[in-house]
Parts: C-alpha cells; structure tokens; sequence
C-alpha cells in the first residue's frame, strides 16, 4: 500500500513554516489534539462528534453526591494516565517555537499540564490545570495525588482495578458506585473537593478570559492547534482574531466550528508537523533535540 501521509505533512509543514514567517509572534490555541501522542485520548472525532458520553456537568458535580462518588471512582481508576504523561512532540516543538520568538504566547484549553513540562513559558491554562484540587466551601488547595492517595486508602478495592481511559483522566466504568467514599474538606470538615478545573457548564474566570484576549491582541497573527473550537471557550478568540482582521491557521485533523474563518486550514498530524517547522525554523539537529 502507498504511504500518503509523507507527502501530506511535507505539504502541511511547508505551508506552516510560510504562514509563520510571514506572520511572526504567534498566538497559539491548542487543544485535546496535542496530547493524544501523550497518551490521553480527545473528546471528539472528526466531525466535531462526542465520542463518548459528554464529561461531568458543573452543576450535577455540586449537587449531587452520587455523581461526586462516581467521578472521584472513575477518577482514581483513569486519573493514572494523565498523570504519568510525558510532552509530544506537538508540545516540545511548541516550547522551542516559543523559545525561538516564533510563538508569543500559548493558550490551552487541556488541563494536563505538558505544555510547561515540556517548556513553554508563556501559557494560559484556560480551563485550570488538573493535578490540584480545591475545596468549593473554603477556597483551600490542595495537591490531587495526595486526595487520590486518600481515596485509594478508604477504597482500598478501586487501587489496582483497571479500565479504558477517557479523556481528562476518567476511566470507562459502569457500575455500583453508592459505597464509594469521598472525603470532606480537611479545613472547614464540610467543603466539596473538586478539581481546579473549569467543568462543563462552569465560565472560565473573567480575570483568565481577559489574560487570554489581551494574548490574541498583541500577537500577529492567530494559529489554532488540535482543536475542534466546539466549546465556546476557545472558540471565542478565533471570533476575535478574526473580528480584528489577524490572519488564523489551523492545523487539525478533522472539522472545526472556526473552519469559516481561517486563512489556512491544515489536516495533518500535528506533532510531525510542528516538529518539522521548528526543525525548519530552527535548525535541525538543535530542534531535533
């Protein structure tokens, strides 16, 4: 069988390396598309489907205990994954990108945190960042691993059980979850744990929002990345790149809500091709590195 996919992200790396000369200090936007070499699966397929069940609801999580068993249970099965991932290649072509002056800054709608393992200095967590937890009563934090190792304790059953993974360290698992026991806040002895995260049918804080435009706007130009922009909460400063009269790329496998309003589109894999473009911008064998 003839191997297409070459020639595609020759061609895609080629017309990123043009649109990124062209329009230096780049804002980037990324999403779940940029850790799935890291092993952490995506939401959506390339239609801008759910692939699964759609992820906890804000509201459901604070009002309901036993949504809250059966997340924190699933949780400490799937949470493993996410934890334990390492930066893509999409992420460490980013950081050296950034590096280079080529990227401004970045802001990412995934809450792994590889963005900054990987070097990125300048980024914007969006929707949080997943490896605290926080108490909705007090305000207090505290580290996740150190709720999950609790959980694990008074669950001792869940420690070693395994599952398939979802996206946002969630584990497929259907089952009884009423004896499952989730923990009070330590401080206030009444607070609910939930993760420092922005959940479905939560805002993004105002403060962060405002970060993220003031990024858009001082950047040249606006390039999108392994996102399909379904949720308002990115796709919002796509709309305003464009309503500014920035140029937008999007490199992306699959249909994306912005797909209107680009100057290009790219469908190809984004870690070849982002590795390819800062080996190009940067020099290979110090890129490659």
């Amino acid at each position: 069988m003839n191997d297409t996919r070459q020639p595609a992200v020759t061609e895609a790396t080629e017309r990123l390396r043009e649109f990124m000369a062209c329009h230096p200090r780049l804002a980037v936007l990324t999403g779940a598309g940029v850790s799935t070499d890291s092993g952490i699966p995506d939401y959506r397929d390339a239609s801008g489907a759910w692939k699964c069940a759609p992820p906890m609801q804000h509201r459901l999580f604070m009002t309901s205990h036993a949504a809250r068993q059966r997340y924190w249970a699933r949780a400490l099965v799937g949470f493993r994954t996410l934890h334990r991932a390492r930066p893509s290649g999409a992420h460490r072509a980013l950081a050296r990108l950034e590096e280079a002056g080529s990227v401004h800054g970045l802001i990412t709608q995934n809450v792994d945190g590889l963005h900054q393992k990987a070097g990125s200095l300048r980024v914007i967590d969006l929707h949080g960042r997943a490896e605290q937890v926080r108490c909705m009563s007090c305000g207090a934090l505290r580290m996740r691993h150190d709720l999950h190792a609790e959980l694990a304790e008074r669950n001792p059953r869940w420690g070693e059980m395994k599952a398939e993974v979802r996206p946002d360290g969630d584990a497929d698992i259907e089952t009884d979850f009423s004896a499952f026991e989730v923990p009070s806040c330590r401080r206030c002895r009444q607070g609910i744990w939930k993760p420092d995260v922005v959940f479905f049918g939560d805002s993004v804080p105002s403060e962060r929002v405002a970060r993220a435009r003031a990024m858009v706007d001082e950047a040249a130009a606006l390039l999108v990345v392994g996102s399909s922009l379904m949720v308002y909460s990115g796709y919002r400063f796509a709309r305003q790149a464009h309503a500014s009269g920035k140029p937008i790329a999007c490199l992306n496998l699959g249909r994306t809500r912005a797909d209107g309003l680009y100057s290009l589109k790219l469908e190809a894999p984004v870690g070849a091709v982002l590795s390819g473009v800062a080996a190009t911008l940067m020099g290979g064998d110090r890129a490659a590195g």
